[in-house]
């Protein structure tokens, strides 16, 4: 079985040899940066800092999904949030026209209804039901019951990127980021953005995400953390977490440019398996 997923996952690479990620792209009116593993993200961010216009994302093409599956007979495909982004719609037609192509492949496009964190967690999970020798439509089943089980939860000094975008109300983005205040929220079940709340210093807002992770049901399970050019913060989420349940499965990422474009620096994010 192969596994294909948009470059909002965080991930270049894994433990899984059938693995293949679809770049997105960041576009400003002078420049672009294609999301894959020859991105500088470091130098997308300071140049992105400095740029007055405007800046925007555009999904996979149609071909760059078909490309991807090629040579495969069973294939999952994890996209981001079809709610803030056209990467699952592409991924749908992509899939139906390959198929009319090679109508004995088997595909799957799950709509990972979130991002980042959370995608990369549905992805650990596919690995482990394959690993487990599940058939096809239990591997389906059994992914798509997970990430209903899955929770996202973010911490962002800045929401510039995501107001520009659409994604976030521009008033309430204008007047958090003048006050210099720490953003606080959650990917919803419907798979937009809701800002839960906000701090002033990184250490409150990260606190805050541990919080929200114990009434959303956390137990000590699973968990990712991506962060943009922020691993201090990473390491102390971690370490909160790990002081409450010293075996628990926690693992820290950096993010790939688009995660990294709509975080912007410092961000963090986690997500975790829960009741």
């Amino acid at each position: 079985m192969r596994i294909v997923a948009d470059s909002s996952c965080d991930l270049y690479s894994c433990d899984y040899s059938d693995f293949i990620t679809v770049p997105l792209t960041v576009y400003t009116d002078e420049r672009s940066f294609c999301d894959d593993e020859n991105l500088n993200v470091t130098e997308m961010l300071d140049y992105l800092e400095k740029y007055k216009g405007r800046s925007y994302t555009s999904c996979p093409s149609i071909t760059a999904w078909m490309q991807a599956f090629e040579g495969a007979e069973e294939i999952f495909v994890m996209t981001v949030t079809s709610a803030l982004s056209g990467s699952y719609s592409s991924a749908v037609t992509a899939a139906r026209q390959y198929k009319e192509i090679h109508p004995d492949v088997r595909i799957a496009v799950i709509d990972s209804l979130s991002t980042g964190a959370e995608e990369l967690l549905a992805i650990r999970a596919l690995i482990r039901f394959i690993h487990a020798k599940q058939t096809f439509d239990e591997v389906e089943e059994n992914i798509r019951t997970y990430l209903k089980k899955s929770r996202l939860f973010f911490s962002f000094f800045s929401l510039h990127n995501l107001a520009q975008n659409g994604r976030v109300n521009k008033t309430v983005a204008a007047v958090l980021n003048a006050l210099v205040i720490t953003v606080t929220g959650t990917a919803t079940s419907e798979g937009t953005i809701d800002v839960t709340g906000k701090a002033r210093g990184e250490k409150k807002s990260l606190e805050m995400l541990y919080r929200e992770m114990i009434k959303a049901g956390y137990h000590g399970g699973r968990a990712i953390i991506t962060h943009t050019e922020n691993e201090a913060g990473a390491a102390r989420l971690r370490e909160l977490i790990l002081n409450e349940w010293p075996e628990a499965d926690v693992h820290i990422f950096p993010t790939r440019g688009l995660c990294s474009y709509y975080m912007e620096r410092k961000g963090v994010v986690v997500s975790c398996e829960t009741d």
